[in-house]
């Protein structure tokens, strides 16, 4: 039997910078949220073509990962594979409300693809139309540091109305297991490299131990900003052991893998960007606040300083 194609139950235009592409919410268990793939081809300018399927095709022969047309040029292959390598890119087939088929691309995708272009243009690599794609990945990834593309997408179907009204228990768990799962690496090394850069710390390395605040840090910038109540059920379910006081192992074991791994990387994408656009820590801090507020928080806080004392027992 056939998987079910899910079903939007919510559907808008989303519209940044003077680019709109249509976005919906799903009726599958996570309430997905997707981005029109072919609408959001043709606000940025990206056209299929034979070429491009076919070496998408090559890829998937040679036993690659599935990646997305638009991303198949041969130019931009490094960059994909250093922004998306490690997720399985598949757009989701989903009906629309007026009961034709489209497919969608993930919402929390979309700031990850911007980088591939914009690393690419960077670096010099690009054609002279793929520029203008890069240029407009440019202004999309620009609106993305002041709000959450989730974020963005729920305010423009209207679906923030019905989430509020959730039971954020149940959101919990979808996000977190009961069980530490085994090790995995979560943070990458840049999301170090660039706190360090804004602390003026120098940096060995990550086989050497890190100071304590980055305990702290780590909590603040990530977990206490990504689902409300998120750090109270964290400290919860991985409590301060009393006999070695200490945590069990880190938090990040606890995220589950269809949901929570996905959103902790692109909530650590994105703020290990706004930290690679920042000048000072100081700069970061108001951009980290303006796109991810501290969730429960009316007023902005500062962020722990060397000096303090992290609290030991948030491990990440």
């Amino acid at each position: 039997m056939a998987d079910k194609i899910p079903q939007a139950v919510k559907e808008g235009p989303l519209t940044i910078g003077g680019i709109t592409f249509n976005c919906a919410v799903l009726d599958d268990e996570k309430n997905t949220r997707v981005v029109t793939e072919m609408n959001f081809m043709r606000a940025m300018g990206m056209y299929r073509s034979g070429a491009l399927s076919k070496r998408r095709h090559e890829h998937q022969e040679e036993g690659g990962a599935p990646i997305p047309l638009f991303l198949a040029h041969k130019n931009l292959k490094d960059y994909a594979v250093k922004h998306l390598g490690g997720v399985h890119f598949e757009p989701l087939k989903y009906r629309t409300l007026n009961g034709t088929t489209a497919h969608g691309i993930k919402a929390e995708l979309i700031p990850m693809i911007c980088e591939v272009w914009i690393d690419a243009m960077d670096d010099g690599v690009l054609g002279a139309s793929q520029k203008n794609v890069a240029a407009k990945a440019k202004i999309l990834f620009r609106g993305f540091a002041h709000v959450g593309i989730i974020a963005l997408v729920d305010e423009a179907t209207g679906w923030q109305e019905t989430r509020d009204k959730m039971a954020l228990q149940a959101i919990l768990d979808e996000y977190l297991d009961t069980q530490l799962a085994k090790w995995a690496k979560r943070f990458p090394d840049e999301f170090y490299e660039e706190m360090f850069r804004l602390r003026n710390w120098q940096w060995k390395g990550m086989r050497i131990n890190r100071p304590q605040a980055v305990a702290g840090y780590t909590k603040d910038i990530v977990y206490s900003r990504m689902l409300p109540g998120l750090v109270k059920e964290l400290e919860k379910r991985n409590p301060v052991l009393p006999e070695k006081r200490r945590r069990k192992g880190h938090h990040h074991r606890l995220f589950t893998a269809d949901l929570g791994v996905p959103e902790l990387t692109a909530h650590i994408h994105a703020v290990t960007a706004l930290m690679k656009a920042s000048t000072s820590w100081d700069q970061f801090k108001r951009l980290l606040q303006r796109a991810f507020p501290k969730l429960g928080d009316t007023l902005e806080l500062p962020l722990y300083d060397d000096r303090d004392s992290a609290d030991d027992a948030v491990t990440h």
